[in-house]
């Protein structure tokens, strides 16, 4: 298995397609370790996860390898609480930088260019190498975007999966134009898109199934597949199992057919 790199925004610099998430992530140190080893060095957590001290352990022997993602909360965004939870955030990850520091969420009783101007001294100061937004919507990304002076935003975090196209209407295209690279949280859904529910019996589960036989993939390696065949996108399942991470990074170094993917997109429609 190849893990396939894409760039991140317009900075040269590549990412994996397929990054470790650490949403609730409760699998200790080796699964991360295991999907570092197979490619997936992009590791995110966040100030909201109180995981960062795990996360931070965990990568530690394999520091030089990660590139290491975190964020701000969303009521974190005044100028001086930006930049103490910047540094309170290197210190429980045991870090002098981080890789990407993101905006968790907009807050609109926050003027973003008072978050973004803290954003940028943190980068000026060398605590964060770039700066992304999550859960940005395009309106709220291009306020953002305006407020910048020195540093772009090279990726928005958001939620994308089969069963979640809506970034396709207009943020999706916006940012594949502005080199903002999506980062995908939650592409497999609720697990849904790797497990037939009994409890919920998914018709267009079928679908995934039979495209994933004829693939000789498994039906989570698919749909991470197809939310990575976009282009610009990468994303960042979360799983405690080393084997679902070993089965999540072999969704990378190959890419379903055009016929396939039309015929998971007819299955599970924007």
């Amino acid at each position: 298995m190849t893990m396939q790199l894409k760039p991140l925004g317009a900075t040269g610099v590549m990412v994996p397609e397929v990054g470790l998430g650490t949403w609730k992530y409760r699998g200790g140190p080796e699964p991360l370790r295991r999907g570092i080893a197979l490619g997936a060095n992009l590791v995110d957590t966040a100030e909201m996860y109180r995981n960062e001290v795990e996360v931070g352990k965990a990568i530690a022997p394999v520091r030089e390898q990660v590139f290491l993602a975190t964020k701000v909360l969303g009521n974190h965004l005044r100028y001086d609480e930006v930049l103490r939870a910047a540094e309170d955030s290197l210190r429980k990850l045991n870090v002098d930088v981080v890789d990407l520091y993101q905006v968790h969420w907009p807050n609109s009783r926050v003027p973003i260019a008072e978050t973004m101007r803290a954003m940028e001294e943190l980068a000026d100061r060398g605590m964060v190498r770039y700066i992304g937004v999550s859960n940005f919507s395009r309106a709220e990304l291009q306020e953002a975007q305006r407020a910048m002076t020195r540093h772009p935003i090279v990726s928005n975090q958001v939620l994308y999966s089969l069963k979640a196209r809506e970034i396709e209407a207009q943020l999706l295209p916006y940012c594949q134009e502005n080199d903002v690279t999506i980062i995908a949280y939650t592409p497999l859904a609720d697990g849904s898109l790797a497990v037939k529910s009994r409890l919920r019996p998914d018709r267009r589960f079928r679908e995934l199934e039979q495209v994933a036989r004829e693939a000789g993939k498994t039906p989570a390696q698919v749909a991470l597949n197809w939310v990575t065949s976009r282009d610009g996108v990468i994303t960042i399942p979360k799983t405690n199992s080393v084997a679902r991470t070993e089965e999540n990074c072999a969704a990378s170094g190959w890419r379903l057919s055009p016929e396939h993917v039309r015929r998971l997109e007819e299955a599970y429609p924007a």
